[in-house]
């Protein structure tokens, strides 16, 4: 029954659902994690390198996920790559004609919710296909300061402290309610990030092979946009694959320990 309705980007099924925007979700589901995490001095925005060919020759100072749209946001993709770069595109073009109108910078929200109606026009219109791709903004702008948002396929956008789109999200996200803090600096949440993507991606070993990271961050009064140095990325995946390690071996200690006292009481 559902069949007949799956082809048709307009038509709602008999459970009032659109098939082909859960389809593009779906496909945001599979594809590599993306997280972001407001800290009180900056935004951290770290993303999963899926299917890194070793002849691939990639340049060092850009990152694969994370794209900067100005000089004041930066955004995350899960999805399919080339969407999101018609997406990026399109973010460029507002953010730019807005400068150029008012002569500055364009509100981070305002910015996410133009693109957002763009998102679900293609939910409404026959002959076309939703954008399989979400999107986590990051940014910094004179109304509200430091900001994230999420936006997903369907063109519904929030407001967030921390979030994680792609695949493991779902783990990634009840980790990140448990362990976030609203008053984290930019360090505090690099080494949460860190210890949730150690414990979430399908990986032995976190390194700056698999993960990439960005900051947004106000230094000396002006809004910079970050890729993290490899090197760096390494120290803080070790440090986090320590704490992992150092747990495990804890957890080990208490179960012989209770295996110990148990069989003694008998």
């Amino acid at each position: 029954m559902s069949r007949r309705y799956d082809s048709r980007t307009t038509m709602f099924s008999p459970e009032g659902r659109l098939y082909q925007v859960e389809y593009a979700m779906e496909a945001v589901g599979h594809a590599g994690t993306c997280m972001g995490i407001l800290a009180k001095d900056g935004i951290v925005i770290c993303a999963e390198k899926k299917n890194q060919h070793k002849l691939l020759d990639i340049n060092p100072a850009t990152a694969e996920k994370i794209f900067q749209v100005d000089d004041h946001v930066a955004v995350g993709i899960a999805g399919i790559t080339a969407d999101a770069n018609a997406l990026i595109e399109q973010l460029r073009l507002f953010a730019q004609q807005y400068k150029v109108m008012y002569n500055e910078a364009m509100p981070i929200e305002q910015l996410v919710r133009r693109l957002a109606d763009s998102k679900q026009w293609y939910t409404m219109h026959g002959g076309q296909r939703p954008y399989g791709v979400s999107i986590l903004y990051a940014g910094w702008d004179k109304h509200l300061g430091f900001q994230l948002y999420l936006g997903d396929p369907s063109g519904n956008y929030g407001g967030w402290k921390a979030s994680c789109i792609g695949s493991n999200s779902q783990s990634a996200l009840s980790m990140l309610e448990q362990d976030y803090k609203e008053d984290c600096d930019t360090d505090e949440a690099l080494n949460l990030a860190m210890t949730i993507l150690s414990k979430t991606l399908d990986t032995q070993t976190l390194n700056s092979e698999k993960i990439e990271v960005s900051l947004v961050q106000k230094i000396n009064g002006k809004v910079q946009y970050k890729v993290m140095k490899a090197a760096d990325v390494d120290r803080y995946c070790a440090k986090a694959e320590a704490a992992k390690k150092k747990k495990a071996e804890e957890e080990e200690k208490k179960r012989k320990e209770k295996a110990a006292a148990s069989s003694s009481k008998k």
